[in-house]
């Protein structure tokens, strides 16, 4: 006799392992075209964090996690391969390109499910849950350079080592609010979408 939660189990653990596959498949695609990091001079303004989010979102904090481990990993192979600029050396460190990426579809579910729970708006939560993951990359990454990289970081920008926590600030500003408006609103139409069809 076939166990009806065995049965369960089985098809959730299927449609994750697709989820992923399919989310997985999207950031390395992302990541070898122009559109995954838009590359602005030294800087690089990035949509790899919107398939993180909805995988966070959609199925669940484990799910967003590994999409964002292969988004760090990413990050991390165009720092090895030159492609990341002059800065992009930072990016070789794990604790700089993966880190902060797992964290994406980690704070990208919680955010999203809290919202739910006050707000119970679909599109609302997913432009808080957007933003507030988009946020954690950008904290996370700059965050992690200032800390293990600061001076180093200022030089290869041409910047003495004394304005390295300006120089940060300042791309945190730029492209970190173009980051989170555009990842928030991205996700907040695509989760209204996939949440109604159920997938």
């Amino acid at each position: 006799m076939i166990n009806p939660q065995a049965s369960t189990r089985k098809k959730v653990n299927v449609r994750r392992m697709t989820i992923i596959s399919l989310l997985s498949a999207i950031s390395i695609m992302l990541s070898m075209i122009p559109l995954g990091y838009i590359q602005i001079g030294p800087l690089a303004i990035t949509t790899m964090c919107i398939p993180v989010m909805i995988g966070g979102i959609i199925e669940g904090p484990m799910v967003g996690m590994v999409v964002g481990l292969i988004f760090g990993l990413t990050s991390m192979f165009r720092g090895m391969a030159g492609m990341a600029g002059v800065t992009g050396f930072v990016f070789i460190n794990p604790l700089v390109s993966v880190l902060p990426r797992i964290f994406i579809g980690l704070v990208s579910y919680y955010s999203f499910k809290l919202s739910m729970k006050i707000i119970k708006n679909t599109y609302v939560s997913g432009l808080i849950a957007g933003g507030m993951a988009s946020i954690t990359n950008t904290v996370g990454v700059l965050g992690m350079i200032y800390v293990l990289y600061a001076a180093e970081y200022a030089k290869a920008l041409g910047q003495s080592a004394g304005t390295a926590k300006a120089l940060l600030m300042g791309i945190a500003t730029t492209n970190g609010i173009a980051e989170a408006l555009g990842g928030a609103l991205v996700v907040s139409a695509v989760v209204v979408v996939l949440k109604k069809s159920k997938i």
